[in-house]
């Protein structure tokens, strides 16, 4: 490999995520102080001399994927940097992997580009953590690479500490910058002729603590930014959705119908052992003060079946529960014992042949709700935005409230906000336009 330390022009890197939009986020903001500083961002089969691989913990799989990932870039003659939560949590079980480089930690991610100029230089550690809970720090991120949407980052870690989650373990406690910086992010994000911001972090309903402010102050100040024509809020706990931002939603044109709330369990006594912060009364409530006055908003949630201690008939009560509520979408994840977690101590581990029963149950209630939600949406206008990437000819947007819209690809639409009736479903299940 020739002598990367000469001529900085001739430095190409390669950046792969794996997780969540957080993860995108910041890989986006890293790529661009690379590119800052000479670099030359490539793709992955481009021939870089540079990989920077950015993981994610959140299961077994998402482990078994980053290491998947990993191996796929070692063995080019290149440099392979892995940063990210498997990074802080496992770095000994990443720097043993033959041809990893360089294991950066949770803190030490955002100073990778200095790290990788001490690595070219020979004179970086093997892998170089630290302890989260010291983090106080809030690095911005957001993401620049859609010509239509981003992912901004507008909060970090997380100081509930549920049974099953090394998220606050991997990321550190809850943190944000101020209102008046992300205001700043925002209109940067604007100038880019982006449309549509999407609210990021580990637990956004959390904003405020590192500044005394809190979230429904954020989400006011970012419907004043005139230059952006639509926030989405990514996720948010059931027990931080309050009524006045509900509220609030209904009445802005701005922040679009589209509400994901975790559930993990429809069962009071799961959410007890899984240290959640509410019970299916309040999540119910919840859904049904959206429903009642948006009714064509989407809800989707995210449902953790096999926890140590589910029996069958707290599966079912799960299942009914869901079944009578009115969310449109299930994110499904069968329970994955994590290392220093609390759940790895409970006893009744359910069987794997058994979360995959559940799991399967569930994915078929999802796309039964996600087919009525769309059958009740037919012969509605609604305002869409398409997505620059060409797929054979065809191209996707999504209306404000979450549903998937294809047409034919026309570079001219990118990034418009349209005005679109819904009329014809699909056999993928898209609503199909002639533009």
């Amino acid at each position: 490999m020739r002598n990367l330390t000469n001529n900085t022009k001739e430095k190409k890197i390669a950046f792969y995520t794996l997780g969540c939009k957080l993860n995108f986020a910041e890989t986006s903001m890293i790529s661009r102080q690379f590119i800052e500083k000479g670099y030359k961002k490539v793709g992955l089969d481009s021939g870089a001399d540079i990989f920077i691989i950015n993981t994610c913990t959140v299961t077994q799989v998402a482990d078994k994927k980053c290491r998947q990932a990993i191996k796929k870039v070692t063995g080019k003659g290149a440099k392979v940097v892995v940063i990210g939560c498997y990074s802080q949590l496992k770095p000994d079980e990443i720097s043993s992997i033959e041809g990893v480089d360089l294991v950066l930690g949770t803190k030490e991610k955002f100073n990778v580009v200095e790290h990788v100029e001490n690595l070219l230089k020979g004179k970086s550690n093997k892998f170089i953590t630290g302890n989260t809970s010291e983090i106080r720090e809030f690095e911005a991120a957001f993401s620049t690479n859609d010509r239509t949407r981003a992912f901004m980052k507008v909060q970090d870690g997380c100081d509930y500490y549920c049974s099953y989650c090394t998220v606050p373990i991997a990321r550190g406690r809850s943190r944000n910058e101020s209102i008046a910086e992300v205001l700043k992010h925002t209109k940067t994000i604007a100038s880019k002729g982006i449309e549509e911001i999407i609210l990021t972090g580990v637990n956004i309903g959390d904003f405020g603590k590192s500044t005394n402010e809190d979230f429904f102050q954020l989400i006011l100040e970012l419907d004043k930014a005139s230059d952006i024509k639509r926030f989405r809020i990514s996720s948010i706990e059931p027990n931080l959705l309050s009524d006045e931002i509900i509220s609030f939603v209904q009445h802005t044109h701005k922040f679009v119908p589209h509400f994901h709330i975790p559930l993990q369990s429809g069962c009071d006594k799961i959410l007890f052992l899984m240290n959640r912060r509410y019970n299916i009364n309040l999540f119910a409530s919840r859904v049904n003060r959206i429903k009642s006055l948006m009714p064509f908003a989407c809800i989707g949630t995210d449902v953790i079946v096999g926890f140590p201690g589910e029996t069958e008939e707290d599966f079912d009560m799960t299942y009914s529960f869901l079944e009578s509520l009115d969310v449109n979408y299930l994110h499904v994840f069968p329970f994955s014992e994590r290392p220093d977690t609390k759940a790895v101590l409970l006893k009744n581990k359910v069987k794997s042949i058994e979360k995959t029963k559940r799991s399967r149950l569930l994915l078929q209630m999802s796309e039964s709700k996600k087919t009525g939600f769309y059958a009740l949406n037919a012969g509605r206008t609604e305002n869409v935005i398409f997505e620059s990437k060409n797929h054979f000819g065809k191209m996707f947007g999504f209306t404000s409230n979450y549903i998937k819209v294809e047409a034919p690809f026309n570079k001219d639409l990118i990034g418009r906000v349209m005005e679109i009736k819904l009329k014809t479903i699909n056999l993928k299940g898209n609503f199909e336009v002639d533009l």
